[in-house]
């Protein structure tokens, strides 16, 4: 019988709030008090975030001036540079004890790459990843970012894909620290701006190409129990 992965979606949720979650998950599956991996999708207010990696030059503007625009900034322990999460960007964080799986970084960011790619394949868009780059591509262009952290086999944190954001705020920052790097989105590729439906429909893409790129049965739990 195929193991589950638990999917939560948490709806919009400010980013700290989203933050001590996954890491309370990480600990509880660590622990053997979660013994299913999860899925949380969430839709953020502005914010942006400096993983381990980010150089001073991905952040041209100060912290300050930031918030004063109504971007939170939060320097947290994942991989790689400046990111930006926000309105219209499904992000999501699987919480996945790698022991049951492959105890590989690189095979699990190639997993979760392939996953997206698929689900965009079902909505219309040809996405890739693109040779020596974390994240997926489409046409040169970047629809979705990746970073991690893993603690003992258990990942946290994850992907940001673009559905309807506000490409704009990417000005601000030098998204994953790639210089001149063009941002875009599934409703710009596809052309559509009917965001409710194209947001339920890439939910439901997304969720069907992570599961089988892990091969997992997907199951939505609307419990308050995970939360």
């Amino acid at each position: 019988m195929m193991s589950r992965l638990i999917v939560q979606d948490l709806g919009r949720r400010a980013y700290g709030e989203v933050l001590e979650l996954q890491r309370a998950l990480c600990r509880q599956r660590i622990a053997g008090e979660v013994d299913e991996d999860i899925l949380l999708l969430v839709e953020h207010d502005p914010v942006v975030t400096l993983g381990r990696g980010t150089r001073a030059e991905s952040l041209p503007l100060p912290k300050s001036e930031l918030e004063r625009r109504g971007v939170e900034v939060f320097e947290v322990e994942r991989g790689g540079d400046v990111t930006f999460h926000g309105p219209g960007q499904l992000v999501g964080y699987p919480v996945v004890d790698l022991r049951q799986h492959r105890e590989d970084l690189h095979w699990y960011l190639r997993r979760l790459e392939a996953g997206l790619i698929a689900g965009l394949g079902t909505l219309g868009v040809a996405a890739g990843p693109n040779p020596g780059l974390t994240g997926v591509w489409t046409r040169g262009r970047k629809i979705a970012s990746l970073g991690i952290h893993v603690k003992e086999w258990v990942t946290f944190h994850g992907f940001a894909l673009n559905v309807s954001t506000d490409l704009s705020y990417f000005d601000l920052i030098v998204p994953c620290g790639i210089k001149d790097v063009i941002m875009t989105s599934v409703s710009r590729e596809l052309g559509r701006d009917d965001q409710v439906a194209l947001w339920e429909q890439t939910r439901h893409a997304v969720i069907t190409g992570i599961a089988e790129a892990f091969q997992l049965q997907p199951f939505e739990s609307f419990s308050p129990a995970i939360i």
